[in-house]
């Protein structure tokens, strides 16, 4: 019997994570090796006095990926979760007035002809309809192919199936996509926001992430013990099936013989050989030099990309009073364009921002006691991470995003507050600036230029939220189970 290939994993983020899971599941030879204390990657906890807080991704959605995964790993999904369903997707609230979007499109549409009337909460329900043509014509080409490219994904779609993109107005932004069906501009305001979800901005994003409507209506979650316990069990069922970890170990650079990657040199000085390397991080660290020069070749020197959104966030312990926040909460502000010319074309931090909130403490219902909470708050900020200096526009910032909750009634006392900006995003996640979505999802063509899992260095895969699908939890997962399938088609593995 031939010794099994030792193939190395850089970075325990989901996609790493996945792609690990998969191959020991094989029986492979397989290491992770990641530069933190624990797995997760942008799935992290704050620890804030004495609370632990999800200061990364707060949103579960799109279960089904995760399941296929388990079950194909002989692991039971449900045995390892405890999942409450969200019936209550988000509170919205534009300072005069807040809107509650549901699961139940239906209930959602009750909502809405309550707050802007009857004409459009029918408008809204034919956007639904849209909306879930768009996700069911996209989900098998689209998201779950290796890599898709036009020509390839439009022969895949079928005449009917393409007729439904071409019917929303494939070359045409998010923001021009959604005028027919939201007339009221706080709606449209609300429903372009689905585009900042893959660090893009709405005015620039292509109409195809309608679907992300679709995604949401099909089941949002909380999860007990936080968005960190999926990198937790992923990992321990990893590790169960012989896969090694190797925590607090930063690769500084990989090593190569010939034109192939045989092992890896950590900051310690430790060299760890392998045959294949399956590479979870930014691919602009590599594109940038920053594990070494002949690393480089593993992108196209012709790969030009935006960045997408970073964030600028902070993770409460506080008592929260005055508005009755659910899970989820959107406080809107104006004028909307503003925060996305700011963050990309002036590259600075929103004059204007609007601020989610996290309340983990609750699902559909207020807290029963005006005791201590976890509260998790973003605003957008541009990836300008390696190169910001000014801590008083940070400040401004900060006192911007303050102001508007106090105005729209949030009272906040007693708070314990970590701060994170791009600058912390930076260093935390080489090779972007901070950017927490790899590449901004900018122009039709934008997709298809996400590299799959195939580098230019022939045993060197890519996996997390830089490669195709694209970020998000479930997306990086899916990089995951796409890497992990091209090494084992290279080895002539069938799953078993």
């Amino acid at each position: 019997m031939s010794k099994s290939p030792k193939i190395l994993i850089v970075g325990a983020g989901i996609g790493g994570l996945t792609a690990a899971l998969e191959l020991a599941h094989q029986g492979l030879d397989v290491t992770v090796l990641e530069k933190g204390s624990v797995p997760g990657g942008k799935i992290r906890q704050i620890q804030v006095g004495d609370a632990l807080i999800d200061s990364g991704p707060t949103v579960f959605t799109m279960r089904w990926i995760f399941e296929q995964i388990f079950n194909e790993c002989n692991e039971n999904f449900e045995a390892e979760f405890e999942l409450e369903p969200l019936d209550i997707l988000a509170r919205h609230s534009w300072g005069d007035g807040q809107l509650d979007l549901y699961a139940d499109k239906h209930q959602s549409a009750e909502a809405i002809a309550q707050f802007s009337g009857p004409k459009q909460a029918q408008l809204f329900l034919e956007f639904c309809k849209t909306a879930q043509k768009v996700y069911e014509a996209l989900k098998g080409p689209f998201i779950e192919s290796p890599r898709p490219n036009m020509l390839g994904m439009m022969s895949a779609l079928g005449v009917q199936k393409s007729k439904v993109l071409w019917d929303i107005g494939p070359f045409s932004s998010l923001w021009s996509a959604l005028k027919h069906y939201f007339p009221d501009p706080r709606l449209h305001q609300l429903f372009g926001r689905y585009a900042t979800y893959c660090g893009s901005s709405p005015y620039l994003a292509p109409a195809t992430l309608m679907l992300i409507a679709e995604v949401e209506m099909k089941g949002v979650w909380s999860i007990k013990g936080g968005m960190a316990k999926i990198p937790e069990v992923i990992a321990r069922l990893a590790q169960k099936k012989g896969c090694h970890f190797q925590y607090n170990s930063e690769v500084q650079s990989l090593q190569f013989s010939g034109d192939k990657v045989c092992g890896v040199q950590l900051t310690s000085g430790e060299v760890i050989e392998c045959n294949y390397l399956i590479f979870n991080g930014d691919i602009s660290a590599l594109q940038h030099g920053l594990l070494g020069a002949k690393a480089t070749s593993a992108i196209p020197k012709s790969l030009k990309q935006s960045d997408s959104l970073s964030a600028l966030t902070w993770s409460m312990r506080v008592k929260a009073s005055g508005f009755p926040l659910v899970r989820h909460n959107v406080f809107f502000n104006q004028p909307y364009q503003s925060e996305f010319s700011d963050i990309f074309e002036k590259k600075k931090l929103p004059s204007n921002p609007t601020v989610y909130i996290c309340a983990q403490d609750r699902t559909d219902l207020a807290l029963e006691n005006n005791d201590y909470e976890r509260i998790f708050c973003l605003v957008n900020a541009p990836a300008n991470g390696d190169t910001q200096s000014d801590d008083e526009e940070i400040e401004r910032c900060e006192q911007k995003a303050f102001s508007l909750m106090r105005q729209y009634g949030l009272q906040l006392q007693e708070a314990e507050i970590t701060r994170t900006s791009p600058r912390e995003f930076a260093k935390l996640f080489p090779g972007r600036g901070g950017a927490l979505y790899g590449q901004a999802t900018h122009g039709w063509m934008s997709s298809f230029q996400r590299l799959g899992s195939q580098s230019q260095i022939n045993n060197l895969l890519l996996a997390g939220g830089s490669a195709h699908p694209g970020p998000g939890i479930p997306m990086a997962a899916m990089s995951g189970r796409l890497a992990a399938a091209m090494l084992m088609e290279r080895l002539n593995l069938i799953k078993q």
